[in-house]
């Protein structure tokens, strides 16, 4: 597994791996949303690659209006679940959000599709809202402090 910075050329393969994912973990309207973070944020996304295939993307921001860094839009080919790789591309986020001495908290927004596997690093569950995302798609907002 390859975890790499973003590349315009990425683009394509990316949003097809994205629509993949809807409406099981995305809805459809999050489309868009998830186009125009890469124009604006591209810099601390990644790329992740499996046997020289691009086989999805994770990204992180740190807000800095709230003093946190933020792991965001991660998702896989639904044959790659379960084979360890967002561990490992949450795990390289977490390692640079923890290099930006600003960042006083770790937050995560999600689903209740995902906020399980967000639980494996300690995140906690801070607020719930239902059909945030779209219709039977629930805001789960988890968040941990940083570990000086």
């Amino acid at each position: 597994m390859m975890i790499r910075p973003y590349r315009i050329t990425d683009n394509e393969e990316l949003i097809k791996i994205f629509k993949l994912n809807v409406p099981k973990y995305f809805s459809p309207n999050e489309t868009n949303d998830f186009e125009n973070y890469l124009k604006d944020y591209s810099d601390t996304y990644f790329t992740i690659e499996y046997q020289n295939q691009i086989v999805g993307g994770v990204g992180y921001y740190v807000k800095t209006k709230d003093k946190s860094g933020r792991i965001t839009w991660i998702f896989f080919y639904p044959d790659y679940a379960g084979k360890g790789l967002g561990k490992k591309a949450v795990t390289h986020c977490l390692a640079l959000i923890k290099l930006d001495p600003t960042v006083e908290k770790l937050v995560v927004t999600t689903s209740q599709f995902a906020y399980k596997f967000f639980e494996k690093f300690d995140y906690k569950l801070k607020r719930k809202e239902k059909d945030y995302w779209g219709v039977g798609l629930d805001l789960y907002e988890m968040e941990q402090p940083i570990k000086s």
